[in-house]
């Protein structure tokens, strides 16, 4: 059964179409980075997956279950860091915590001692009484990524968590990735940083004007030991020389 399986999804915006009948299938235990230049439909592919967006017309199957008829069930077992990252900002970060985990149905006891552990993992010390709004862009990222795994999801969705991140954290959130998918967990990643993503992700997809590019191992997908970099440039087009005319 596919962790996640995509047919001829589709979202316009008006006369834009962002995502155009993008199909791909995944199986458990799979880390996809999904690739694509600014506007090139990732996000809304999340937030469609993820049931923030309706799709203008395709469908979506997510471990196993249709997300039209059956969406709490699949909210249920997935965890997602939007890019936004959609925090309450007016509550402090244990207090997020606690509230997210009580929607998941979980005890506090419970929630409490996982929460301590990710920020002890994360670095993420903050005072008790600190509220969201006056942390640093990084602690919210911090916060976030808690907030898409405190309840053990079996499939995440992460939109660009490294950034604003720094380097010491960033290799233990790496760390914390690669655990759980060698624990059975599907993940999905988009980034900008295609370093990042060429080391964590063994499976990459490429979109470029919501149309999928090139899909497949990073292995099979490259061409003469060409790098990330390379095959996305080759994919997708559109560089432009550097130079400027006053300089």
């Amino acid at each position: 059964m596919p962790a996640l399986e995509l047919d001829s999804l589709t979202k316009r915006f008006g006369d834009k179409t962002a995502v155009d009948e993008l199909s791909l299938r995944l199986e458990p235990g799979s880390f996809l980075g999904l690739l694509g230049r600014n506007g090139a439909g990732k996000s809304t592919t999340l937030k469609m997956v993820t049931g923030l967006l309706k799709p203008t017309s395709g469908r979506i199957r997510v471990l196993g279950l249709d997300l039209d008829a059956e969406p709490l069930a699949i909210k249920r077992q997935i965890g997602t860091m939007p890019e936004d990252m959609a925090l309450l900002d007016m509550l402090s970060g244990p207090q997020y915590l606690r509230f997210v985990g009580r929607m998941y149905g979980m005890p506090d006891a419970l929630i409490d001692g996982r929460r301590e552990e990710l920020f002890d993992k994360l670095d993420l010390g903050v005072a008790p009484k600190q509220l969201i709004a006056d942390y640093s862009f990084g602690m919210k990222k911090k916060v976030a990524l808690c907030a898409a795994l405190i309840h053990g999801p079996r499939m995440v969705f992460l939109d660009e968590p490294f950034e604003g991140i720094d380097p010491v954290t960033s290799r233990t959130i790496k760390d914390i990735l690669h655990s759980l998918q060698q624990s059975g967990v599907t993940l999905v990643l988009t980034s900008h940083i295609l370093e990042v993503v060429e080391k964590l992700c063994p499976l990459i997809a490429i979109l470029d004007e919501g149309r999928l590019k090139g899909f497949g191992p990073l292995n099979e997908l490259r061409r003469g030991g060409q790098s990330l970099e390379q095959l996305f440039v080759d994919l997708v087009g559109g560089v432009q020389k550097g130079e400027l005319s006053w300089l």
